[in-house]
């Protein structure tokens, strides 16, 4: 064998195990992508009743090039984005994030005012949607909106009062309701 059909040899054997990834990471992408896209839809269809929303290519032909969400509201689909409002947007955004996260979900996760632009209705169906998809999941959320507290296990309660601070600790409505439900269920 001449060194140099060696070095031939050994670049298709390179590129083959090139091809072979390429298309693993293919196969990889486009299942996370329907799988995001189905979950995408549901949630956000949850969080805006009467309303419907999907990830689609960018190009329309191929995820690969790029993708771009899609909303419906009542019976017309959206030309763009910039036509929904900011409560919209928000809940568009927290559905696509939930989504990813539940393609492979993590122990924790920690939120920082993610419902600033929701309503109080759609702040508590957000609470309730982590509750009712995360379950395996905690969730550390910072908010003040009395909707996410409604769906809290445990609530920190901080405040500053002549420059002291002070954190008070206590059990949230939703492990109030399930402690009671637990104690009725043992009578």
């Amino acid at each position: 064998m001449t060194r140099k059909h060696i070095i031939e040899t050994d670049k298709d054997k390179i590129v083959k195990v090139i091809n072979d990834l390429d298309e693993k990471m293919k196969d990889a992408i486009q299942e996370a992508y329907e799988f995001v896209n189905v979950k995408f839809g549901s949630i956000f269809s949850s969080l805006h009743p009467g309303a419907s929303a999907k990830l689609v290519p960018y190009d329309g032909r191929s995820i690969f090039n790029g993708i771009e969400a899609r909303v419906r509201l009542g019976d017309m689909w959206k030309e763009s984005l910039i036509e929904l409002s900011g409560g919209q947007k928000s809940l568009l955004a927290l559905s696509l994030i939930l989504a990813i996260l539940l393609y492979k979900p993590s122990p924790l996760y920690i939120l920082d005012e993610v419902d600033a632009a929701l309503d109080v209705s759609n702040t508590q169906n957000f609470g309730g949607m982590l509750r009712e998809h995360f379950k395996a999941s905690q969730f550390i959320v910072v908010s003040l909106k009395s909707g996410m507290f409604d769906n809290a296990n445990i609530l920190f309660n901080t405040k500053v009062i002549n420059n002291i601070s002070s954190v008070t600790r206590t059990i949230g409505t939703a492990l109030k309701h399930k402690k009671n439900k637990e104690m009725e269920e043992g009578d």
